[in-house]
């Protein structure tokens, strides 16, 4: 029998879908006292005026933390705020029995901020973008 397919860009309930899937069959090959571990875990920083000036968006999924992004408004910059929020996602990490934290940047974000806060380097792509690095890093929390 010759399955017809059909090839289209998902619509949100369709890559929710997707997801859950995946979801669903990863969770058949993993301990059971962390299968059901995966939530979003996003952090805000406003200031007295209620503005938003930075962020950390993030998913906890079994044992770990994935920094998604982290972004403090060009003005706070320097200010202690990303170590700030960096901070508060590893004790919520450590809190939830996490192991360890892993994220990624690039050569013109904050490669240097992650390995100030004990960051480690586990991969490079070189020229992504052009010219750039793509740096990924890991970090234990236990």
């Amino acid at each position: 029998m010759t399955l017809r397919t059909q090839m289209s860009r998902s619509s949100r309930d369709e890559a929710r879908l997707v997801r859950n899937k995946l979801i669903e069959f990863n969770a058949k090959h993993v301990p059971a006292d962390i299968r059901t571990q995966y939530e979003e875990i996003n952090l805000i920083l406003k200031d007295e005026d209620g503005q938003v000036i930075g962020g950390l968006l993030s998913v906890l999924c079994w044992n770990w933390v994935e920094v998604d992004i982290l972004w403090v408004d060009q003005r706070y910059r320097g200010a202690g705020y990303g170590s700030q929020l960096l901070g508060e996602i590893e004790q919520i990490a450590k809190d939830k029995g996490c192991t360890f934290i892993q994220l990624n940047t690039f050569t013109f974000q904050a490669p240097e901020f992650y390995e100030k806060h004990g960051y480690e380097v586990v991969g490079v792509i070189d020229d992504a973008p052009r010219g750039f690095k793509h740096y990924y890093y890991k970090k234990n929390i236990y």
